[in-house]
């Protein structure tokens, strides 16, 4: 017997010696949040199916928490560069509601864009790692045009609240590198000089609509405002200890648009109230702080630009669909992660995780 219990906690600690089980604990708490939310949301056909991507997604966390993260390091270029074919694929074989941004597989729909979420801070944190910190204007602007490259490819599809996105996660690797704070406000000098020429040269009617609703949604109450009045008036019926699960009003008579995606955290703070999400907040606050204790902990400047920025890009993901769906922000089509259905998304999130757990699991001894 004792010999038995030998053998099985061996094979429990070769299973997960590499994973970070508070950070791991973490991320399925949200997951098992998000399915109640899509339960009642959507039935159980969604969660069957999220949960059957959750579990993908939890393997693929696992396989690459395995890889030495020096083994990672050397494949970056390679897997950036593949990541920008699907993306390419898109303006040829892509398909959507408001341009191209999915690949239809037969099995499943792929979002390229969701990938660069991973790929993009991988290799800007490999080309800074082989530069003197803090990074000199050349280097800013090669890292510049590697960030850049999918991001307008991505705004071309056009997917802008996506772009923002991996934008973001790029530019947290640069400021990780020890980028003055100055070339931030240069870069948001820049987008407000040029706003005036992408709203008359580059928006589209649907995204004007949307910037327009987010100054004044009243004023198209029955039309384009609909969305984020209805999402406002859910989030404040919920009250401290909300509705119930299963009992949102506002969800369950059609009210909330999209509730199972963009609006998904709506639906949440109807059921569970100020209470629910105070503690899914505590949960992703949870897990930037513990990307950024990895961080720290890390010795080579390659894991530890990525962990930070894998932190700091959920932190930005959450804020952004909370500012959506409270009206503090434009509409731009962004899920909660985690909770929002999405296959592409949880994958590429867990995916994330997984080069985090491997930088831990794998500090390297050689520093170079």
């Amino acid at each position: 017997m004792k010999a038995m219990l030998r053998w099985l906690g061996d094979l429990a600690y070769r299973f997960n010696r590499t994973l970070d089980l508070p950070l791991l604990g973490a991320l399925i708490a949200l997951m098992l949040i998000g399915l109640l939310v899509l339960d009642s949301a959507g039935g159980m056909g969604l969660v069957a199916a999220q949960g059957a991507r959750c579990v993908v997604g939890l393997a693929a966390l696992w396989a690459i928490s395995r890889i030495p993260i020096l083994r990672i390091r050397e494949l970056t270029p390679l897997i950036y560069a593949l990541s920008m074919l699907p993306l390419l694929a898109v303006f040829v074989i892509g398909t959507g509601k408001y341009g191209r941004q999915w690949l239809n597989l037969g099995v499943v729909y792929l979002q390229p864009a969701e990938l660069l979420k991973v790929c993009l801070p991988m290799m800007v944190a490999w080309y800074l790692n082989r530069m003197p910190l803090p990074p000199r204007v050349p280097v800013v602007l090669v890292a510049g045009a590697i960030i850049g490259l999918p991001v307008g490819l991505v705004m071309l599809q056009p997917d802008f609240g996506t772009a923002v996105l991996i934008a973001a996660s790029g530019v947290f690797v640069l400021l990780l590198a020890g980028l003055p704070w100055w070339w931030v406000g240069v870069g948001v000098g820049g987008v407000l000089a040029a706003a005036p020429v992408a709203w008359f040269w580059f928006l589209r009617p649907y995204q004007k609509d949307r910037i327009m609703m987010f100054l004044d949604p009243e004023s198209d109450a029955l039309g384009a405002g609909w969305n984020i009045i209805q999402s406002k008036i859910a989030i404040g019926s919920g009250g401290w200890t909300g509705q119930g699960w299963g009992q949102g009003s506002q969800a369950h008579l059609n009210f909330i648009p999209e509730q199972t995606t963009d609006f998904a955290f709506s639906v949440l703070s109807e059921e569970f109230g100020w209470l629910g999400v105070a503690t899914v907040l505590a949960l992703y606050l949870f897990v930037v702080g513990r990307c950024l204790w990895i961080a720290l902990q890390c010795k080579d400047g390659y894991s530890r630009l990525l962990c930070g920025a894998t932190g700091l890009a959920l932190f930005v993901y959450v804020l952004v669909n909370g500012g959506m769906i409270s009206g503090l922000l434009p509409v731009v089509g962004v899920p909660m992660p985690l909770i929002s259905y999405g296959g592409t998304s949880a994958v590429s999130l867990l995916v994330s995780f997984g080069l985090v757990m491997a930088a831990q699991a794998h500090r390297p001894v050689n520093y170079s």
